[in-house]
C-alpha cells in the first residue's frame, strides 16, 4: 500500500477518507472517470467524486505488470457534511475500465475550536508515528493542531516501506556514470521501470531484480507505552506487539539530542522478549535520562534482502528534582538593636531541568508571609523577615520549598535559618566567607568545579582552615558516567570503554587532578566499574585503563593523596584504589605483557603441575600449582608510599599483585607463590625484613601466609596464597637483650683489669726480665695491655654516640681503629716471637733488633692503615668513614665500608696467632721417642694438661677469641637463636679480654706470682706466709 493525499473541506466539518483503487492486469490506470455533469443533488456528488478520481489518475505512473496492484489514497474532502453517506455510497461500487474502487472509510473527524483544529481518529485508525513523535499529547485519542492543514490519521494496518538497494551485475555499471550522460539515463529508466512493475505487486521481487534490498517497514509492529502519560512514580512499561513471529531478536534503542543508546538489562531496566511481543520495564523514579523516542526493530534476513521491521513511540516523564536547599545570607545577623533581619531561601534545581513544575513556599518561625520568585538559572527563592528575638522553645526558623510537577506529585525540602543573635558569638566575614555563628560550618559551592567548600567557626569564634572538595568538571563528568555504565542504557562493556578513554585524556594532564578531590574521584571512577558486571575485552579499553591507573600513581601527584589536614596518607584512598585494579586486571582481557610507566601487568597460562613465572618491574614471581589457570601478575609503582605501613617498618619495595583464574577456586588458597623482590634501598646489616600481604578484610599488610627467606635472599619472599605482596624494612637494626649491658659492664671490668695489670707488670719488671725472651714477652704485655686499655675507655666514652658532637665521634673512632689494630700487631709481634723460639729455639736475635721489630710492627704499620683509611674515605667523612650512629667503622655489605680495613688485618693475625698456638701444643705433646712404657701414659697426661694450660693462657693474649667477632658479620641478627648465642659469646670473651689478660698473663706467671707475693712479703705480716705458699702451690698444679 502506497499512500497518497488529496485534500476537501467543508465549512463545518472535514471528513479524510481512504480510497482503495485496484488496476487491471494490464497496466496501471491513466485516468479514473470521464467527468459526466448531472443536475440533481446526487449528480453533484457524483460530478466531485469523478473530478476526485480523475485528479488522482494523473498521478498514476503506466508500467508494465502481470498482476492486479493494489493502492491506498488518503483523501481530505470538503462538502457539505449531510453529502458524506451519499459519497461513500456511490464510490464504493465504482468501476471504471480496469480500475475499481472496493473500499471507502472515514479516518479523521476534526472542528474547529479556540486553538486550531482538534482532530480524532476513528475506529480502527491511529495517529502516525510523525504525529505521536511530535508531541506525545497526540498518541492519546484526541490532538489539537494549530497548523493547516491538520494531519490525518493512518490505518492501524498501514505498512510505510522505505529502504535501499544494492545493485550487483555489470548492467547495472552505466548507472554510476555521470546523471547527464545517455548511459546513465537509459540505466535509469530501465531500473526504474522494473521497480514500478514489482513494487506494485510485491510479488516476485528476488527473482526479477538482481539486487540485495534493504527495507524498513513501520506498521507491521505496534509500540504502547504504559501508561500513556508517564509520572515520576509510575513504572512505564513499553511493549511491541507483533503481527506474526518475526524468528528474529527484537533490539531496543532511545533516541536522545545526544545520542542513540540500546536497551539492555540493566539496574533501571528489564528487557523482556516473547514470540508476539516484547517489552522494556522500567524503575520507578527514574531520572530524566530515559526520556526521549523509544524503538524496537526487528531485523530478517532472507535470501540477501534485509527487512527491518520497526516501530516508535516518545516518552516524556513527568519529573522531580534534586533539591539543594540554602538560605541567603547562610547565617543572618541581627545586630544590636534590630528588631527584624530579612532573609532569602534557594532551592536550586539546577539548569538542565526542562520541567515545568509549580513551587510553593511555607514556613515556621517566620515573622512575615513568603514573597516567591524565580526560577533564575534553576534557582527558585523566597523571600521573608525573621524576627531577631531568640525563640523561648529553641526552635529555629524554616523554609520549606515544595515542587509539584504535572502529575501533581510533590518533593520538599527543607533548611534551617541558623540566625546570629546580637550575643551569639560569630565569625567576622573574611574574603568569600560571611558571618558564620559559632560552632557551625560554612559551605560555598566551588567556582566551575563540582563540590564545596568548607570552613568551620570553631565555638570560640575563630576560623579555622579551609576544606575544599572540588572536582574537575571533567573527572565528575567521567564519575557520573562510571554511575550509570550498567543502568541498561547502552552495552556495559562500550559505556565502560567510553569511560576508560575519559579517564585517561582527563589524567594524561597530572594539573587537572593534582588535589586530594580530584584524586579521590579518579579512584571512585576505577572503583565504580570495578564493582560494575562488565569486561574490558577492547584493546583500546584495556590501554586507557592501564594507562589511567598508572597516571594516578605519578610521581608529582604524591600530595594529592593525602588530606589537606594530615601528615600521613589516606589507607583508604590506596587501599581502594588497589583493589579497584586489581578487580579490573581481572575482567580484563590481558593475554600478553602491558607496561605503562608506573603499571606493568605481565599474564601466563598455566598448565597442570607446571610452575609459571611473571617479571613486572624487574619483580618476579614464580607459582607453582596443582591446577590449570591465567595468571596475571601486576607491579604498581609508588603505591607502596600511600599504604599504610606496620609500625617501626617502612615499605622497601614496588607493590605487586598476582592473580589466577580457575575453575578450581577452593585450590587458590593452597598456591605456592615465591617473589624475587629488588629492594628499593639497601639492607642495613641486622635489619629485619617482613614479608607481607594486603589484607583487605583489616585494611592493613599482614605477615600470615608469607614468609622472609633470610638474610642470604633477603629479596625473596615464599607466600602459600595469592594476594597484594610488599616487602617492609625495620627503620632500625635488630639488638640483642641485655647485650649493650653485659659490654659495659665488661669493659669496666676490663679497663680495672688492665690498669692493675699494668701496675703488676711495672712493680715486678725488674724481678721477671732476667732474659731477652722475657724482656721481649712483657714488653709486648705492657704495650697490648696499654692499647686494649685507650681502646676500651675510648669505647665506654662513645657509648652513647647522640650525645656526641661529630668531631669527638670522629676522634674516638680514629683512636680506637688505631688502638685495636696496634693491639692485634702486638699480639702478632708476640705470637711470631714464640713461634720463632718454638721452630728454631737455637737461633738468637739481639735484644735491639727484636724490639725495632715490634715497635715497627706494633704501632707504624696500624698508623700506616689508619691514615691511609682515613684518607680513602673522604676524609673520615660522617657516614663514610664511620657511622654517626655507633661512633664505629662503617660497615655496608660484604667487602664494603670501611670495617674491613679493621677486620681483614685482624682476620690475618688471628689466623697466624691460632696457627703459633696449634705448632707449640705439637710441640708439648711430642714426646720423646726413648720414653719408657711404663712412663708414656703420665708423660702423655702431663703434656695434655700442659697443651691445655697453655691453649687457656695463650688464648687472651693472642685475641683468639676475636675469632667470634667473624661469626658475628658473618651471621645476621635476623638469623635468630644462633646470631643471639653467637653475639653473647663474643661480648662475654671480649668484653672481659682485659680480666683475661689479667689472670693469664699476671697471676698465671709462676714467676710474676712469686715476685708479687715477694712484694707483698714484705709488708705483710708473718701469718700472710702460709696462705701465699698455698696460692703459689695452687697455681704450680
Amino acid at each position: 500500500y502506497f499512500p497518497f493525499k488529496l485534500l476537501q473541506q467543508t465549512a463545518t466539518s472535514v471528513c479524510c477518507c481512504r480510497v482503495l483503487l485496484q488496476t487491471g492486469s494490464s497496466n496501471f490506470v491513466r485516468r479514473c472517470c470521464d467527468g459526466s455533469l448531472m443536475q440533481t443533488k446526487e449528480n453533484r456528488n457524483r460530478m466531485w467524486a469523478f473530478i476526485i478520481l480523475y485528479i488522482l489518475g494523473l498521478n498514476v505512473c503506466q508500467a508494465s505488470g502481470e498482476d492486479n496492484s493494489t493502492q491506498m489514497y488518503y483523501v481530505k474532502l470538503t462538502i457539505e457534511e449531510s453529502a458524506i453517506p451519499n459519497i461513500t455510497q456511490i464510490l464504493n461500487p465504482f468501476v471504471a475500465n480496469n480500475n475499481q474502487i472496493n473500499n471507502l472509510t472515514k479516518t479523521t473527524i476534526c472542528r474547529n475550536v479556540l486553538a486550531g483544529k482538534e482532530c480524532s481518529c476513528m475506529p480502527s485508525f491511529r495517529w502516525s508515528n510523525e504525529v505521536c513523535q511530535s508531541s506525545q499529547k497526540c498518541c492519546d485519542q484526541y490532538c489539537t493542531f494549530t497548523n493547516i492543514p491538520a494531519p490525518m490519521c493512518v490505518s492501524n494496518n498501514t505498512v510505510a516501506v522505505n529502504g535501499s538497494i544494492v545493485l550487483t551485475g555489470v548492467q547495472y555499471h552505466n548507472c554510476l556514470k555521470e546523471k547527464n550522460t545517455v548511459e546513465f539515463q537509459k540505466c535509469n529508466n530501465d531500473l526504474l521501470k522494473e521497480m514500478k512493475t514489482v513494487f506494485s505487486t510485491l510479488r516476485s521481487l528476488s527473482g526479477n531484480l538482481n539486487a540485495t534490498l534493504k527495507l524498513e517497514i513501520k506498521g507491521s509492529i505496534r509500540l504502547s507505552i504504559s501508561p500513556p502519560s508517564v509520572c515520576y512514580k509510575d513504572q512505564p512499561i513499553l511493549t511491541c506487539t507483533l503481527q506474526e513471529v518475526l524468528n528474529s531478536p527484537p533490539l531496543w534503542q532511545l533516541k536522545r539530542t545526544d545520542g542513540v543508546f540500546q536497551i539492555f538489562n540493566g539496574t533501571e531496566s528489564l528487557v523482556t522478549s516473547e514470540p508476539m511481543s516484547t517489552s522494556v520495564i522500567l524503575n520507578t523514579q527514574i531520572p530524566d535520562r530515559w526520556e526521549g523516542e523509544y524503538s524496537c526493530t526487528y531485523t530478517q534476513n532472507i535470501a540477501s534482502n534485509i527487512i527491518t521491521h520497526k516501530a516508535s513511540a516518545v516518552m516524556d516523564i513527568a519529573l522531580l528534582p534534586n533539591i539543594d536547599s540554602t538560605t541567603s545570607p547562610e547565617f543572618p545577623r541581627c545586630k544590636a538593636g534590630s528588631d527584624f533581619v530579612n532573609v532569602r531561601g534557594n532551592c536550586d534545581i539546577g539548569t538542565n531541568s526542562q520541567e515545568n513544575y509549580t513551587v510553593k513556599w511555607t514556613g515556621n518561625g517566620l515573622f512575615t508571609d513568603i514573597t516567591a520568585s524565580g526560577p533564575s538559572g534553576g534557582v527558585y527563592t523566597g523571600a521573608a523577615i525573621v524576627s531577631c528575638t531568640k525563640p523561648e522553645n529553641g526552635n529555629k526558623p524554616q523554609l520549606t520549598c515544595t515542587f509539584n510537577n504535572k502529575c501533581g506529585e510533590t518533593k520538599n525540602a527543607t533548611t534551617d535559618v541558623n540566625i546570629i543573635y546580637a550575643t551569639d558569638k560569630f565569625c567576622a566575614a573574611d574574603g568569600d566567607w560571611g558571618d558564620t555563628k559559632a560552632d557551625y560550618t560554612a559551605y560555598l559551592k566551588c567556582s566551575s568545579a563540582a563540590g564545596q567548600r568548607q570552613r568551620k567557626c570553631s565555638a570560640q569564634g575563630t576560623w579555622e582552615t579551609e576544606i575544599a572538595a572540588c572536582v574537575n568538571l571533567d573527572v565528575n563528568l567521567a564519575l557520573q558516567k562510571a554511575y550509570i555504565v550498567d543502568v541498561g542504557l547502552g552495552s556495559p562493556n562500550k559505556n565502560a570503554a567510553d569511560v576508560f578513554s575519559l579517564l585517561g585524556n582527563i589524567t594524561n594532564n597530572s594539573q587537572a587532578i593534582n588535589t586530594y578531590s580530584n584524586m579521590n574521584a579518579s579512584i571512585q571512577v576505577l572503583f565504580s566499574l570495578s564493582q560494575k558486571p562488565i569486561s574490558i575485552d577492547e584493546e583500546s579499553a584495556t590501554n586507557n585503563f592501564l594507562e589511567s591507573s598508572s597516571n594516578l600513581l605519578d610521581k608529582s601527584l604524591k600530595e594529592s593523596w593525602t588530606l589537606n589536614l594530615q601528615s600521613k596518607s589516606n589507607s583508604s584512598l590506596a587501599q581502594t584504589y588497589l583493589i579497584s585494579v586489581e578487580n579490573l586486571i581481572q575482567k580484563a582481557n590481558i593475554t600478553y605483557d602491558k607496561k605503562k610507566k608506573n603499571i606493568e601487568v605481565a599474564a601466563s597460562n598455566c598448565t597442570q603441575g607446571s610452575q609459571c613465572s611473571n617479571q613486572v618491574f624487574n619483580v618476579t614471581v614464580e607459582l607453582d600449582s596443582q591446577h590449570p589457570g591465567s595468571v596475571k601478575t601486576a607491579g604498581f609503582e609508588e603505591l607502596q608510599n600511600y599504604l599504610p605501613s606496620v609500625q617501626n617498618f617502612d615499605p622497601n619495595s614496588i607493590v605487586v599483585s598476582t592473580t589466577m583464574t580457575t575453575n578450581e577456586r577452593k585450590l587458590l588458597e593452597s598456591v605456592n607463590v615465591k617473589i624475587y623482590f629488588q629492594l628499593q634501598n639497601p639492607r642495613p646489616r641486622n635489619v629485619k625484613i617482613k614479608c607481607v600481604s594486603w589484607d583487605n578484610t583489616t585494611g592493613a599488610w599482614s605477615e600470615k601466609g608469607c614468609e622472609w627467606q633470610g638474610a642470604s635472599e633477603e629479596g625473596v619472599c615464599a607466600c602459600i596464597h595469592l594476594s597484594s605482596f610488599a616487602i617492609l624494612m625495620s627503620r632500625y637494626p635488630e639488638t640483642v637483650a641485655g647485650l649493650d649491658e653485659l659490654t659495659y659492664v665488661g669493659l669496666s671490668v676490663s679497663v680495672v683489669s688492665l690498669i692493675i695489670s699494668l701496675v703488676i707488670e711495672l712493680t715486678v719488671w725488674s724481678a721477671v726480665v732476667k732474659t731477652i725472651s722475657s724482656y721481649l714477652r712483657h714488653t709486648a704485655h705492657i704495650h697490648i695491655s696499654l692499647c686494649l686499655l685507650i681502646a676500651d675507655c675510648c669505647f665506654l666514652a662513645s657509648s652513647n654516640p647522640e650525645d656526641l658532637p661529630e668531631m669527638w665521634c670522629r676522634i674516638f673512632v680514629v683512636l680506637k681503629h688505631f688502638c685495636y689494630l696496634s693491639m692485634f700487631f702486638w699480639m702478632w709481634c708476640l705470637s711470631s716471637m714464640l713461634l720463632h723460639k718454638t721452630i728454631f729455639p737455637l737461633h738468637h736475635m739481639s735484644k735491639n733488633a727484636y724490639l725495632k721489630f715490634f715497635l715497627l710492627l706494633g704501632y707504624v704499620c696500624p698508623l700506616l692503615i689508619v691514615v691511609i683509611t682515613f684518607v680513602c674515605y673522604s676524609g673520615g667523612a660522617k657516614d663514610v668513614y664511620f657511622s654517626s650512629d655507633t661512633c664505629w667503622l662503617r660497615y655496608v655489605g660484604l667487602m664494603k665500608g670501611s670495617i674491613h680495613t679493621f677486620v681483614i688485618p685482624v682476620g690475618i693475625i688471628v689466623f697466624f696467632n691460632v696457627f703459633s698456638m696449634l705448632v707449640v701444643i705439637m710441640k708439648l705433646l711430642d714426646h720423646p721417642i726413648n720414653t719408657d712404657k711404663a712412663n708414656e701414659n703420665d708423660s702423655e697426661k702431663k703434656a695434655v694438661k700442659t697443651a691445655m694450660r697453655s691453649v687457656i693462657l695463650l688464648t687472651p693474649i693472642f685475641g683468639v677469641t676475636w675469632i667470634f667477632g667473624f661469626a658475628v658479620m658473618l651471621i645476621d641478627l635476623t638469623a635468630g637463636t644462633v646470631a643471639f648465642a653467637v653475639n653473647y659469646i663474643f661480648t662475654l670473651l671480649n668484653a672481659f679480654q682485659g680480666f683475661f689478660i689479667l689472670l693469664t698473663t699476671c697471676l698465671g706467671d709462676k714467676l710474676i706470682r712469686d715476685a708479687l707475693l715477694k712484694c707483698l712479703r714484705k709488708n705483710d705480716p708473718a701469718s700472710t706466709t702460709d696462705s701465699s705458699t698455698k696460692l703459689d702451690s695452687t697455681w704450680k698444679q
